[in-house]
């Protein structure tokens, strides 16, 4: 298996469970998040990045990461790093 498990939300609840892995073999960060409002969602497929098309992509997903989950992605980020100079 190549995911590397980073961590999980400390505040998690017994059925919530917003978590960070990193997979070593495709060199990239999964992050497991809650969905967002619908309105939130929206926002973020109306807006407009220069260079890509407006809306988000059937493959694609919103997520929310809560700021007690930082230091995880900062660690994955890291990891993730580390993998791709190794290749």
């Amino acid at each position: 298996m190549s995911l590397r498990f980073i961590g999980i939300d400390p505040n998690t609840g017994d059925h919530e469970s917003p978590t960070v892995w990193v997979d070593e073999r495709k060199k990239e960060l999964v992050l497991q998040g809650w969905k967002p409002d619908p309105e939130l969602e929206t926002e973020c497929a109306a807006f407009e990045v220069p260079g890509h098309a407006v809306g988000i992509p059937e493959n694609e997903a919103v997520i929310r990461i809560p700021a007690s989950m930082v230091h995880m992605i900062r660690e994955a980020c890291d990891a993730v790093e580390r993998a791709a100079v190794v290749r």
